[in-house]
């Protein structure tokens, strides 16, 4: 493993705009990832094997749920807090992004949101520190971008209910201890349910033969007459306003997580473009190359700044859903061009696992999709602007 020698890029000194505190929880999880990540990764992705020894570490970071608060076992932190948090995780690898970032949006929040307190108790805390990890199943094999189609469902049994169905795509599935889901009731209403490791009939098959996302654990979620107590469900929240809600938190550390991802890859790229020589100069000094690079700070600078403002607007409780949508879709396009740009770069040595480009590459096409397609975010935007549904 070449030593981590990332240098963050901030061209128009975004590093203004952050507080004391930004700074400092932004630079304690990019030391963690430099000293527990990166010498470790590339092995864990070419085996598609799991860190596992390394939740314990992201518990004690405070990057589950850290905008939590702090009786129920979390942070209290702001959303520009948690956005860098989660731009220093992917900037190492989109797989541990993926499994704060379902931890924390997918499970944590939905029961802080929409749990009873006594839900709130019994869970958070131990998602917190790490001791119990979460998954959250929405997707199923037939109802992606379409997710009211859903056929998960439960009936009634007394005190409790009957859950059937399957959910799949699903991160952290393999090892979750407890997993949040969606299915219909009865009436056809979707509501919410915390189903436990070890309840009979709950199966959690791993997905094999992925070429992305390698030190992600993925899998599967299967009901078979799994009997739930009443007190599982989420007690209020009926309808896709549950899911799409948490999909929002998610969405929002995506668009600051990829920007991580975009930056390892650029300065990965101008580091080698430097030292590379080529018809007897660096090949940094090609104007081709320096084109590359320099529409590659631009988009990062754009997406940074479009990024803090997002989360200004989510600390004043005023971001919508479309405008995180906006700078989802923004911030994987660019970083996924940045990749394969920087891929161009390194020339051969760019597939090579002696560099972090074409895992970096790898994983975005997952995020590109997951939490919401490319497709489907420009379609709410398009919604947004104009007020007519394209979806119908």
């Amino acid at each position: 493993m070449l030593k981590d020698l990332f240098q963050s890029p901030d061209y128009f000194a975004v590093d203004g705009l952050l507080t004391e505190e930004h700074l400092l929880i932004r630079d304690s999880v990019r030391q963690w990832v430099k000293k527990e990540i990166s010498p470790i990764i590339e092995d864990y992705c070419q085996r598609a094997a799991f860190p596992s020894q390394i939740i314990s570490g992201l518990g004690q970071l405070g990057c589950f749920g850290p905008t939590i608060p702090a009786e129920y076992g979390g942070a209290g932190l702001d959303y520009i807090s948690y956005g860098l948090m989660m731009q220093e995780l992917e900037r190492g690898d989109s797989g541990i992004r993926s499994t704060a970032s379902v931890q924390g949006s997918l499970v944590m929040f939905p029961i802080y949101t929409f749990g009873s307190e006594a839900q709130k108790r019994k869970y958070l805390p131990k998602l917190a520190s790490g001791e119990w990890m979460g998954c959250f199943g929405l997707t199923e094999p037939d109802h992606g971008s379409n997710p009211a189609g859903m056929i998960t469902n439960f009936r009634e049994d007394g005190d409790h209910v009957i859950l059937n169905g399957a959910k799949m795509w699903i991160s952290n599935a393999p090892f979750a201890d407890v997993a949040v889901v969606w299915a219909k009731d009865e009436s056809g209403d979707i509501r919410g349910l915390i189903v436990e490791r070890g309840m009979e009939g709950f199966s959690t098959p791993e997905t094999k033969g992925k070429w992305s996302l390698r030190a992600s654990a993925t899998g599967e979620l299967v009901f078979d007459n799994v009997r739930v107590p009443k007190e599982n469900i989420f007690p209020e929240v009926k309808g896709l306003k549950g899911p799409l809600t948490c999909l929002s938190s998610a969405r929002y550390g995506i668009a600051w997580g990829v920007v991580g991802a975009a930056m390892d890859c650029y300065d990965t790229a101008l580091r080698y473009a430097k030292e590379r020589v080529q018809f007897g100069r660096p090949i940094a000094g090609f104007q081709l190359t320096q084109k590359k690079l320099a529409e590659m700070i631009t988009e990062i600078t754009k997406a940074q700044l479009l990024n803090w403002r997002l989360g200004v607007l989510k600390n004043e409780g005023k971001a919508t859903p479309a405008q995180i949508s906006m700078a989802k879709r923004n911030s994987c396009e660019i970083a996924t061009k940045i990749a394969r740009d920087a891929r161009s770069i390194l020339g051969g040595m760019g597939i090579t696992g002696e560099f972090p480009v074409m895992r970096h590459m790898m994983n975005l096409e997952s995020v590109l999709t997951y939490e919401g397609t490319h497709e489907v975010h420009l379609l709410i935007t398009g919604m947004d602007v104009t007020g007519l549904d394209a979806f119908k």
